[in-house]
């Protein structure tokens, strides 16, 4: 083979080898233009464009084919970059305590359609996955799109490498419950192709939000929330989720905070999961969760309703305090870059942000608790998103061998 031809081939390998990375860069946003593009790989503008247009003859990404230079620019417009919107699509599925949410999820995070479900949750995992796949499986057939792969959050540790639902505290399974296989079974069943993933809830909202929302570049982002009931929390390192050894890292949730306080279903008293969760809070308010509404949507109206109410005002500042305390013990256990919070951990917050701010920075050691930022998850369904990147995964890591 002469110099020429291996040349030719040495560089074609480069172009295809930064196609996982280009992608990555469209889908979370840091490369919106072919010259950024360029900067962020480190390659030529002649390489740039190459992967560029393999992208898109992929149907992944749109090239504008005339670049305009914004008004009072100099040099060169560069070409945009954007997801095609007609690409494909992956099966996002999240189960809570009061129903599901079946979806379809392009690149970037969006949303395509969704289907939700507010049911009793069955004691039969088989019964409500089966239940979601068959929603997932109508948007499909009525978007007519390809889909190239399925994830499923649930609210549970998963582990790893089983694939099974080790403490679902919160809905009527077993523990033990072997999730992947029976996510993997009935997708197959619905003639869904693609790999299939599943993964605790929370973990999958702070990926979500590490890609998409308010974690975006942080390197070490922790996350702490409180959905429906319990607590959970993530850590996402370096853009990667760390799940420990077996998937079970990061139970933030049996944290003790009031050694007093209420037992915990894991054997314990005055954990996170029942001291800071909407159940800990309609208590301390001395409101009876009804059955019209879910536990965090009749939290949230209290919290925004009747924020002057006596009982109201001492439940908020009795959870935030315990929260504040938790918090402080993982800013000291893990020094974060940054700390999200969800759910209703969300809403205590935007109600008093310095009293939180206030006791993790009193806790914290050396006065580094104070110099961490406190944020809000800003994703609707970040838990459903974070289903979609599991999903999204191999298409980003090898465009060309996941789309073949």
């Amino acid at each position: 083979m002469n110099g020429k031809a291996t040349s030719t081939r040495t560089k074609l390998e480069r172009g295809r080898g930064a196609l996982g990375p280009a992608l990555e860069l469209v889908h979370t946003g840091r490369a919106a233009t072919r010259a950024l593009l360029t900067a962020e790989l480190g390659v030529t503008r002649a390489t740039a464009g190459a992967v560029a247009a393999e992208l898109e003859a992929l149907g992944l990404i749109r090239v504008d084919s005339r670049p305009a230079a914004p008004a009072g620019s100099q040099g060169r417009p560069s070409h945009r970059l954007s997801l095609d919107e007609t690409g494909p699509v992956v099966l996002a599925a999240q189960i809570h305590a009061d129903g599901f949410r079946a979806a379809l999820v392009g690149l970037g995070g969006r949303i395509v359609a969704t289907a939700p479900g507010c049911v009793t949750v069955a004691a039969d995992p088989a019964q409500v996955i089966g239940a979601v796949v068959d929603a997932g499986a109508g948007l499909l057939r009525d978007s007519r799109r390809r889909c190239v792969g399925a994830g499923l959050a649930v609210p549970s540790a998963i582990a790893e490498p089983e694939g099974t639902a080790l403490n679902p505290l919160h809905i009527a399974w077993p523990a033990g419950a072997p999730v992947r296989a029976i996510f993997a079974a009935r997708v197959r069943a619905a003639g869904i192709d693609g790999p299939v993933f599943t993964g605790n809830d929370v973990n999958l909202a702070a990926l979500a939000e590490h890609r998409h929302g308010a974690g975006r570049d942080a390197r070490q982002l922790l996350c702490v929330a409180t959905g429906h009931r319990g607590v959970g929390g993530a850590l996402v390192l370096d853009g990667r989720l760390h799940t420990g050894s077996s998937g079970l890292a990061l139970e933030v949730g049996h944290l003790t905070v009031d050694p007093d306080g209420r037992p915990c279903h894991c054997g314990g008293r005055g954990c996170l999961d029942v001291e800071t969760d909407p159940l800990a809070f309609l208590t301390e308010a001395g409101r009876e969760p009804g059955p019209e509404v879910s536990l965090l949507q009749r939290s949230r109206e209290l919290l925004r309703a009747e924020p002057a109410d006596p009982a109201v005002l001492a439940a908020r500042e009795r959870l935030i305090d315990r929260l504040g305390l938790g918090l402080a013990g993982l800013v000291n256990i893990l020094n974060p870059d940054r700390i999200i919070l969800g759910g209703l951990h969300r809403e205590l917050l935007a109600a008093d942000p310095e009293r939180l701010r206030a006791v993790v920075a009193d806790r914290g050691l050396w006065g580094r608790g104070g110099g961490v930022p406190i944020l809000a998850c800003t994703l609707d369904h970040n838990s459903l998103v974070g289903a979609a990147e599991l999903a999204w995964q191999p298409v980003l890591d090898d465009p060309l061998g996941a789309l073949a």
